[in-house]
């Protein structure tokens, strides 16, 4: 929102008595909050008595605003009082017919020349689906669509906090949207529909024609949104009238979650340690967690933090495409995703109580977080914590349904769009996926192996992830979309297994956690203890895994996000090893990379063993 050094100057004057500069304040404030009454009541008759009352109001209280930056906010949060108040009385109800018909004749002239913008149809159902709305919802639209108001200026002006203020517009899109819906508008309609009304009820044809909505409410282009109208079976829009709407309508922010041209860039030497969560000197973490295919999928997580001791903020964002930090006004995209400073366990507000008590008994590291029982598919879970008196405080978390979670701003990276981000992937991780070959020797017996990992979720299905391990005598362990399976040296099926059992406690940042969390979480599943070990090189970390006198030893790349080896212990002796190699460039002869089929052979479904199929491995089990 828009608030220049002189306005800020005229309202200090105007409080401290000034009666010539409160009389110009009244007059500037006077078309502004027209503007914004009328986008809320859509009544012109209306909209002169709660304007005419909140300037009355301003002049009355002016001296009590604190703070004058937050002018607008304030005043905006007057109005809203006073609208508030009206609808609660009886005079309001018994004039609501009369001032619907009144509203026709004032619309029509506001309109003006805007008939050529749009269908006249068009612009009832819009209208409607606006009128329909709460309050609440109509103002945190007006305020952040059309007057840029940031979350912490609607806050103050609606009386809440920033937080509860970002659900309201979510709350407010998702109304919107569902009015819309019923009149035959499809997803995508949403910030068209914001367009057309903004133009409608612009306090001149000027203002109709530069009227701008930052994308930042929806990642649904104006050309989609468009689309999304022009194609429903009850809202058709002519040609002319989408290419006219398409001019001058919406000026998109750039985002990094929009996939932005990120800048070549050598990566930094060391590595870019990201801990945002759980830190101790955390005053206040507000985290998303987003399961597009139920809790037992992956997760995508974004996180805001201020810290304690000197008030800097950073955020987070780990979504589909990439892993994005800001903090220090600088973006960094990175191979890695996020860890906990102290190299505790990344919780989740899905982890059963039993999985809670696991971790919190192998890192001694309680955990505040509340669970949560909901599944199911295109789960997002919201959770805020405050330090209050030397207490982490966690809120119950929120739970919503939202197919398109990924694609809202209050998901999204909301860093200026002026910040150039500093890519420090390498060739792999920046392409989303790669190859992996895996050598090594159990029992003195030679293994080796091949796979695929996708780094991110939107890669996992174009490049699913899969793992094929063959022994010295021939035996063969596959993993992938066909299921897991043991053939024998002749290519029997021996064993079937369900999907994803031999992938455990492997590779697996496309799940959306580090592989260092993966894997401890692996082993917390089957109750087993593992401790943790920064190594001298400052790059690397040691997971020991240990079950009775079986011993699988992790060494943990934490800047590329991946396993380097695995060495397997009995009773403290070594007893073989696999190591890892992942491919940067995919040239050359990749014949050795062709994924497996699966087993046609038909056999009783075996039960997952989760990480001990591993210790299995170093027994010897599988070559039976």
């Amino acid at each position: 929102m828009e608030m220049q050094a002189d306005y800020i100057e005229l309202v200090e004057k105007a409080r401290g008595g000034d009666r010539q500069s409160l009389n110009q304040l009244a007059i500037v404030a006077r078309e502004r909050l027209r503007t914004y009454v009328y986008r809320l009541t859509l009544k012109e008759d209306l909209t002169q008595e709660i304007v005419q009352e909140s300037l009355l109001e301003m002049c009355r209280v002016l001296g009590k605003l604190k703070q004058t930056d937050r002018f607008w906010s304030w005043l905006y949060g007057i109005a809203t009082n006073k609208l508030h108040r009206h609808h609660r009385t009886e005079k309001a109800l018994k004039k609501a017919a009369a001032s619907e018909e009144r509203r026709r004749g004032p619309m029509r002239e506001r309109q003006g020349g805007l008939e050529t913008l749009v269908s006249l149809e068009l612009k009832q159902i819009v209208s409607k689906a606006m009128q329909k709305l709460r309050t609440r919802h109509k103002a945190v639209l007006v305020m952040r669509c059309y007057d840029c108001m940031s979350y912490a200026e609607i806050a103050d002006s609606m009386g809440c906090s920033e937080f509860s203020t970002r659900m309201l517009f979510v709350r407010a899109k998702k109304a919107l949207q569902k009015e819309l819906s019923r009149n035959g508008f499809g997803k995508g309609s949403l910030l068209a529909a914001l367009v057309v009304f903004g133009k409608m009820t612009a306090p001149s044809e000027a203002a109709a024609a530069q009227l701008t909505v930052p994308a930042a409410m929806t990642q649904a282009g104006v050309l989609a949104g468009i689309a999304g109208l022009a194609t429903t079976k009850t809202a058709l829009v002519t040609a002319t009238a989408v290419g006219a709407l398409a001019v001058g309508t919406v000026t998109t922010t750039s985002y990094i979650a929009s996939k932005p041209e990120l800048p070549a860039a050598t990566p930094e030497a060391g590595i870019h340690v990201a801990a945002p969560l759980g830190a101790p000197n955390a005053a206040q973490e507000k985290l998303w967690y987003y399961f597009p295919e139920g809790p037992e999928g992956p997760v995508m997580l974004r996180a805001e933090l201020r810290s304690q001791a000197d008030g800097s903020s950073q955020q987070r964002l780990q979504d589909d495409q990439a892993n994005y930090c800001y903090q220090d006004g600088t973006v960094s995209v990175n191979n890695h995703r996020m860890w906990l400073n102290d190299l505790s366990v990344m919780r989740l507000p899905t982890d059963s109580r039993a999985m809670a008590s696991a971790l919190s008994r192998a890192d001694g590291n309680p955990d505040g977080m509340q669970p949560v029982t909901a599944r199911g598919r295109d789960l997002l879970v919201i959770v805020e914590r405050q330090e209050q008196d030397g207490q982490i405080r966690t809120t119950r978390p929120v739970t919503v349904r939202h197919s398109n979670v990924l694609e809202e701003d209050y998901f999204q990276s909301d860093w200026s769009a002026g910040v150039a981000p500093q890519d420090n992937r390498d060739t792999m991780h920046a392409r989303g996926w790669t190859y992996m070959r895996i050598r090594g020797q159990v029992g003195g017996q030679d293994i080796t192996g091949a796979g695929r990992i996708p780094f991110i979720y939107g890669t996992s299905r174009e490049h699913s992830p899969w793992l094929r391990l063959t022994t010295a005598n021939g035996t063969t362990l596959i993993d992938g979309p066909a299921g897991a399976i043991v053939q024998d040296p002749n290519g029997a099926t021996k064993a079937r297994y369900p999907q994803g059992s031999f992938l455990s406690g492997m590779n697996r940042p496309w799940m959306g956690l580090h592989v260092m969390d993966t894997v401890r979480r692996d082993a917390a599943e089957q109750r087993i203890s593992f401790r943790t070990e920064l190594l001298n090189n400052g790059r690397d970390v040691q997971v020991t895994v240990v079950r009775d006198t079986d011993k699988l030893v992790y060494t943990i790349d934490l800047d590329a996000d991946v396993i380097r080896r695995i060495e397997f212990l009995q009773a403290q002796r070594p007893v073989g090893y696999l190591d890892f190699e992942y491919l940067q460039d995919l040239d050359g002869d990749l014949s050795e990379f062709k994924a497996p089929a699966g087993g046609t052979e038909r056999t009783s479904l075996k039960q997952s063993q989760g990480i001990l199929w591993l210790v299995q491995l170093a027994r010897g089990a599988f070559a039976d």
